[in-house]
């Protein structure tokens, strides 16, 4: 299991995520960033969230 806080990368977020694996948090933080703040998945956010995965 993994977990991902989006405040660890944008500053006052409160979104929590947890999944099975990797990809399954980048999937919903993907879905996330584009409906909640305006941006589009790139490597840079991609590298990011994975420098704050967590095992859960």
């Amino acid at each position: 299991m993994k977990a991902f806080r989006c405040g660890d990368v944008v500053p006052g977020c409160t979104r929590e995520f947890t999944g099975t694996d990797r990809q399954d948090i980048l999937e919903q933080v993907a879905e996330h960033a584009r409906a909640d703040h305006d941006l589009d998945p790139d490597p840079t956010l991609t590298q990011a969230v994975e420098a704050h995965l967590r095992d859960r």
